[in-house]
């Protein structure tokens, strides 16, 4: 269920300056939750701001819990930006979070040496799917453009169905990973979005940036080789290890195969050094290289969506939170800015 922000709502989150005006002070808001088509289509900024605080895709997929922090990390850095020329609170619209905390009650309960705890799991995904597709489709649908905060890349799924019925029509994706998610299609979680995209035909083509060879498997890459015209990928290895080809050049390279349609930016934040996540890595791009990858596609005209995800802060660290707040806020506005 979507819980709508109101100015009251984010005015607990700004801290106000004299002499300084705040990002969170300019973005606009909604006011009911009855017809949100027509109050999004009303709204004259472009870009919408959405959290998903949940972690029950990444359990399913037998990942480690946290992803329901990021949201809140986030809110409390973005709105106390500065608000200038370079950076204007007026192209967002604030819109709220989808609220999953029944679902989120719901697994806690379940007894994780039951020999069928993760398809239950799974069908708690079902109803996150359910709920995460037709939201994007409203927002899309209304001519906006969603930037996703939080929860597991099972999301992903949701932002693709939900854009692809809202242009009416496949659209393709590139994804700042270190994995694929292109698992079997074994009950949903957090690593099979992409794959059950592809399968139901809302998704075209999909290009994987930065894979790490040592964790994408070898039916993985047959699975890429075969459906070769629709899936395309570089490695992390090949970019910054063995440097066989340039950053720019394959970000080029991945634009020149998904520009030919409308199409999502995906940002998982394993691809990230030392950002805590599901899948912490202590080797991978650097967060300038990320700000550069976001900034990169966001200026393009058929980028229709940012999804920013799987980050997971302790939320009883305060500097953690903070940080990671931080470089969740820099990617929003990277892609964003023009």
């Amino acid at each position: 269920m979507l819980q709508l922000y109101t100015k009251a709502t984010l005015d607990t989150y700004i801290n106000q300056r004299k002499g300084e005006t705040k990002f969170g002070e300019k973005v606009d808001t909604l006011y009911l939750q009855e017809d949100l088509e027509t109050q999004l289509q009303q709204s004259p900024a472009k870009y919408v701001l959405v959290g998903i605080p949940e972690d029950i895709g990444i359990l399913a997929n037998r990942g480690k819990a946290g992803a329901t922090t990021a949201w809140k990390a986030v809110l409390s850095s973005l709105l106390n930006t500065q608000d200038n020329a370079l950076n204007k609170g007026k192209r967002m619209l604030v819109l709220g979070h989808l609220d999953f905390s029944e679902l989120l009650a719901t697994a806690k309960t379940l007894d994780s040496t039951a020999i069928d705890y993760h398809e239950q799991l799974s069908l708690l995904v079902d109803k996150i799917d359910e709920e995460v597709s037709y939201l994007i489709f409203q927002i899309v649908k209304a001519g906006k453009k969603p930037i996703i905060i939080g929860g597991g890349h099972n999301n992903a799924y949701g932002n693709i169905k939900g854009t692809s019925l809202g242009k009416s029509e496949a659209i393709n994706v590139v994804n700042f990973d270190a994995h694929t998610d292109f698992r079997s299609l074994e009950g949903r979680h957090s690593g099979n979005g992409f794959s059950y995209a592809f399968k139901r035909y809302f998704l075209q083509n999909y290009f994987m940036f930065g894979l790490h060879e040592n964790y994408t498997s070898k039916k993985i890459f047959s699975i890429l080789e075969a459906h070769a015209d629709r899936l395309q990928y570089n490695t992390f290895e090949s970019i910054e290890i063995r440097q066989e080809q340039g950053f720019s050049f394959q970000m080029n390279r991945a634009l020149e195969f998904i520009n030919n349609r409308p199409f999502g930016v995906e940002i998982d934040c394993d691809s990230i050094e030392n950002v805590p996540s599901s899948a912490m890595t202590p080797s991978g791009f650097s967060a300038n290289q990320a700000r550069a990858f976001v900034s990169f596609f966001g200026k393009q005209k058929n980028a229709t969506y940012l999804h920013l995800c799987e980050a997971a802060p302790n939320e009883n660290d305060t500097d953690e939170m903070y940080q990671i707040g931080k470089l969740l806020s820099y990617l929003i506005t990277d892609f964003m800015r023009k």
